[in-house]
């Protein structure tokens, strides 16, 4: 191949790299992980399963059912009928998701409707390495989000890919908190749950033993209201 020809080629080749990208930025198609992730978020959003009081799931990976089909996330096992805002990596803290702000009280605005009867707030295995000084902050912001809208947090279970002790220390703090601010809290530290081979997320059968634990709670918290 001649000089010319190469140099042409590699032009070619740029070019078209251009122009692909492009078409991704423009179909919503984003490859980025983050970009990925958000759209998995925005399409367990649509998904709205049950009849009945409006409620409202903010959460992480757990919520979206990650490496699972939707309709086997624990939300789906919730009475009511079911939104959810979940977003994979998230947390109560500024910092625990790698996709910036992602945290529970800057979302939950733009989810939560009038009429909501409950919000349930499930997460903290994200924050398993943040300041308890960001997770208090998260914590005290999302109640001032929420204002006079019930809610009930759902801390994180332990899990054979988090150090030792650390998701116990989020489940401590969560809960002195909910205390502090006479907000209903459910440890789910000691549930048993079947996971899939990453050691973090549950399989579907683990799914379906969270979503009733919390169903339990929330039916007597909507029984109350």
């Amino acid at each position: 191949m001649t000089r010319h020809r190469l140099v042409l080629a590699v032009l070619v080749v740029l070019l078209a790299a251009t122009v692909t990208g492009t078409v991704w930025a423009r179909a919503g198609a984003r490859p980025d992980r983050c970009g990925l992730t958000a759209e998995r978020a925005d399409a367990r959003a649509a998904l709205v399963t049950g009849k009945g009081p409006e409620v409202l799931v903010v959460g992480d990976s757990y919520s979206v059912g990650a490496g699972l089909p939707y309709a086997d996330s624990w939300p789906t096992r919730l009475p009511g009928r079911v939104r959810v805002d979940g977003f994979s990596g998230s947390g109560f803290s500024v910092g625990a998701s790698a996709c910036g702000d992602r945290s529970y009280a800057t979302r939950l605005p733009r989810s939560l409707r009038p009429g909501t009867r409950l919000v349930v707030v499930e997460g903290g295995l994200n924050d398993f390495d943040q300041p308890q000084a960001d997770i208090e902050a998260g914590f005290t912001r999302l109640l001032a989000a929420l204002g006079d809208t019930p809610v009930l947090v759902v801390g994180p279970p332990e899990v054979p890919h988090r150090p030792a002790g650390t998701v116990r220390a989020v489940d401590a703090t969560l809960s002195r908190l909910a205390t502090e601010h006479h907000t209903p809290y459910l440890s789910m530290v000691g549930v048993d749950l079947t996971l899939l081979d990453d050691g973090v997320h549950p399989d579907a059968a683990g799914q379906r033993v969270f979503g009733d634990v919390v169903a339990a709670r929330v039916r007597s918290l909507l029984a109350a209201s």
